[in-house]
């Protein structure tokens, strides 16, 4: 990251904010705030009496190719709109703004005086508001789950009309697990269980036995010729674990459907989740065999670490549309923070619970519960690490909802993994994409 200066008064270089661009029906402004603070929404629009909401990248890009949006000329990265600069840099002389050039970022340091007096010179109004969370007052998380049921009791009683029973389960009214998915499961902790039992499970749903022989035809296996059973898909090209995990997956994301909305500019639901899945399933192949932990169990966690999104859709309709705005506008921001900040819960703790209730393998409910931690060592912390690897390294090439930060060196040691071979495997992933969406796309049948 390279910097460069819009004055040449020689000075302490000032914090790196981030500009976001919001609309409602009255019309268009933009917000100036700290790179690494939480732009609350609903803080904003209390203050200011409106709705407003991000724009979509797609429309930014739109307004700027037609000159309908124009940038300023001594900041690029601030536009000609009404503007609103967080409180907590107002008082600042000069702002670090990122500007993104083809091969790297510059930072450009901007005159706070200079670009209040071009906006107005332009008539456009320049207030101070305070409508952020600041980064060290952002909930990370907790390595504790012994009050998780309490909190998620807690968030429904005070977000939701939903009548209070005696068993969250029953309030609610979250259906049971899947048949399918129960056999499957019951099969997987047979130590006896082959191939010919498990495809014997899947052919009884014959949704489930058509999508199975279309995974084995993508082209991502390169299968040496036509698969023409279930029971051949298994055998010669995905292999037990797989097609278990596979099928678990479908079973569970039908059991609660995917909503109508979702944070713009995000990987969709099913492929991240098959992204995930599939980069695990390669670093465990590089993780020394007295360190390696369950391949399968590894790579269901993957598929199912963002369960939890479908569950908020599910129990918190009304607000679940305020947590995507949130996401859009705080895109560098872990959601565990956005869930708590407007819910006093978090999608990992939810779903952790839900997956635990439906006796899922405590590896599988320790992974998603544990998978933005990266200190946590307690039981099956292998698999929560692990989740937590691929969706840092995805992120760096744009997949995926995880913030963009990197993994810690101390994570690779534990598994004895070097770097330079995980960046190897998942550039080999994300070079399947084509193949990926295929598989994904049989989630949605």
């Amino acid at each position: 990251m390279q910097e460069q200066e819009a004055t040449s008064v020689s000075r302490k270089p000032g914090p790196l904010v981030r500009v976001v661009l919001l609309q409602d029906g009255k019309g268009k402004g933009q917000i100036i705030l700290p790179n690494d603070a939480l732009l609350d929404l609903k803080a904003l629009n209390s203050l200011v009496e409106r709705h407003l909401v991000p724009i979509p990248q797609a429309e930014i890009t739109q307004l700027t190719n037609s000159a309908k949006l124009t940038q300023l000329e001594s900041a690029p990265a601030v536009f000609l709109l009404p503007t609103i600069i967080d409180e907590s840099i107002a008082s600042q002389d000069f702002c670090g703004f990122e500007i993104f050039a083809v091969d790297n970022i510059e930072v450009q340091q901007v005159s706070m005086l200079q670009l209040r007096a071009a906006l107005r010179e332009s008539n456009y109004r320049v207030r101070a508001i305070n409508c952020s969370i600041a980064a060290d007052k952002l909930y990370r998380g907790s390595a504790n789950d012994s009050a998780d049921l309490d909190l998620i009791f807690n968030s429904i009683r005070n977000f939701t009309t939903l009548r209070i029973k005696q068993r969250l389960e029953e309030t609610l009214e979250i259906p049971p697990l899947p048949q399918t998915a129960q056999r499957i499961m019951a099969l997987r902790s047979n130590e006896n269980a082959n191939v010919a039992d498990l495809a014997e499970i899947v052919e009884m749903d014959a949704s489930l036995a058509a999508q199975v022989v279309s995974w084995a035809s993508s082209p991502y296996y390169a299968a040496p010729s036509k698969i023409k059973s279930v029971q051949d898909a298994i055998a010669r090209v995905l292999g037990f674990d797989l097609v278990s995990n596979l099928a678990v997956g479908m079973a569970l994301g039908n059991t609660l459907s995917l909503p109508d909305d979702s944070p713009d500019g995000f990987t969709p639901y099913w492929l991240q989740s098959v992204y995930c899945s599939t980069l695990i399933e390669a670093i465990v192949k590089l993780i020394p065999a007295n360190k390696r932990p369950s391949s399968g169990l590894a790579c269901l966690a993957g598929l199912l670490h963002n369960f939890g999104y479908l569950v908020l859709a599910h129990i918190f309709p009304p607000h679940f549309s305020a947590i995507c705005r949130h996401v859009e506008a705080n895109p560098t921001i872990s959601h565990v923070a956005i869930d708590h900040h407007l819910l006093g819960v978090t999608r990992e703790q939810i779903s952790a619970w839900l997956l635990q209730l439906w006796n899922m393998p405590a590896e599988v409910c320790a992974g998603i519960r544990f998978q933005h931690e990266p200190d946590y060592d307690g039981e099956h912390s292998a698999y929560a690490n692990l989740i937590y690897i691929a969706m840092r390294v995805l992120r760096t090439h744009g997949i995926g909802d995880a913030p963009p930060e990197e993994v810690p060196p101390t994570m690779y040691e534990r598994f004895d993994l070097n770097p330079e071979d995980v960046m190897a495997a998942v550039q080999k992933v994300v070079a399947s994409e084509e193949a990926l969406k295929q598989i994904a796309s049989n989630f949605k049948a």
